[in-house]
Order: C-alpha cells, then structure tokens, then sequence
C-alpha cells in the first residue's frame, strides 16, 4: 500500500471509533507493524489532523474532522450513491429533493472518473409512492421529539384515533412501518405508513428520550 492510500486508511479507522485505540489494533487492522503505526500517527498530527493520545494508551480522532467526499474509495461511492438514490426514491417530497441535492454536491467533488462511475452506475432504485404527507409529519415529530397523533385503520379498515411517541421509520420492501410507543396501548406498536390517514406533530414533547425509546425497542427486537 502507497504511502497516501495507508494514511487515508489510518484516518478513516479513527474516524470509525469514538473511543482510544491501541497501535497494536490498528497495526494489525491495516497489515502493518506498530513502529510503522506510530510515524503515521506523528506525520498526521504534524499535518493538523486533530488526534490524540499517545503509546500505551490509544489513539482517537477529535470529533468534527471531515474527510471530503473526494477520498471515497469507488465501492464507498457506490454505497453512497445506492443510499442516497433510496432516499430519493422512497422520501417524501422534502426528502427526496434533499437526497437528489446531495447526490449532486457529492458528484460534483469526486474526481473525473469516479464522476463517471456515479453517473453510469449500475445501481438503480425504482421509484416508490412513498407516504407523502404522513411521512414528512412523521419525520418532523422524529426530528423535534415531540408526540404524533394519528389517524390511522387497521388490517381489518377499522379506524382509530391514536396519540404515539416516534421511535422509527423501517423502510420495507413494501411498505414503511413507523414503530412508536402508543398511549391507548401503553406498548410498543408499529404503523403501516399506508394505512395512516393524516399525521399531526403536535406541540407536547414526549415525556421521553427517543434515545432511550429506541433502545428499549431494539431490546423487545431481541427477546
């Protein structure tokens, strides 16, 4: 590996990591000896990337470094091209605008033949319907941590009146399913977007963190 390309490599594994790590990890991560750990670290520190810590104690990269989308790899564009061409295509209108801004920008800066590669990519996402209204609301309440109120009918077209607090948006095959902690349930449920007639943010914050939502979601997932 060139110089360059094993010093991009090495800030790109900081980059992944919020915490210390050893030169030891990172040397046998990268395939290299720690001695060879060590002179990097110094040369990029005497370059101005903001790391720190020192031998025996780990390395970490200082939050808000920003490497430019010029230094993607051509499979990190096509996984950028690939998550931002979803977005389009299964967003509301706010977001799709959004991800189509974005792809451009990221165009924009990547060198000639990666610009070409993105453009002639191989990776195409249909089109969806989306939830249009409902989800622009609901990423709003998802935004603001603030509860929802919902119209919303059953498999069987029963329809209810629902106050929820947001958790997430799963973006399925066929459908987008918001999963939310509901009042009249006192539970967890999940909401077909299809199925949901209007959605209201509205002004009450949710007693609790989303955060904290989530992750005793993530926890029911795993029982």
């Amino acid at each position: 590996m060139a110089r360059s390309g094993r010093l991009l490599a090495l800030m790109q594994s900081l980059r992944r990591r919020r915490r210390p790590v050893s030169a030891a990890t990172l040397a046998e991560e990268l395939g290299i000896s720690p001695r060879t750990v060590y002179r990097d670290i110094a040369t990029l520190i005497a370059q101005g990337a903001p790391i720190e810590g020192e031998a025996g104690i780990g390395y970490v990269l200082r939050a808000g470094f920003f490497l430019p989308p010029l230094m993607f790899d051509a499979e990190e564009t096509d996984a950028l091209m690939l998550g931002l061409r979803l977005a389009a295509g299964r967003g509301d209108a706010a977001l799709a605008e959004a991800a189509e801004n974005a792809l451009a920008k990221i165009a924009a800066v990547l060198p000639s033949p990666q610009q070409e590669a993105a453009e002639d990519s191989g990776l195409v996402v249909a089109r969806h319907s989306g939830a249009g209204a409902p989800l622009t609301a609901i990423r709003q309440a998802l935004r603001e941590e603030r509860k929802l109120r919902l119209s919303y009918s059953d498999k069987k077209a029963s329809a209810t009146e629902r106050v929820v607090w947001p958790v997430l948006i799963g973006f399925f095959e066929a459908s987008e399913v918001l999963a939310a902690w509901c009042e009249l349930r006192s539970d967890f449920r999940h909401f077909r977007l299809d199925r949901i007639a209007t959605a209201t943010a509205l002004p009450e914050r949710m007693p609790r963190r989303r955060r904290v939502l989530l992750a005793e979601w993530r926890a029911l997932q795993e029982d």
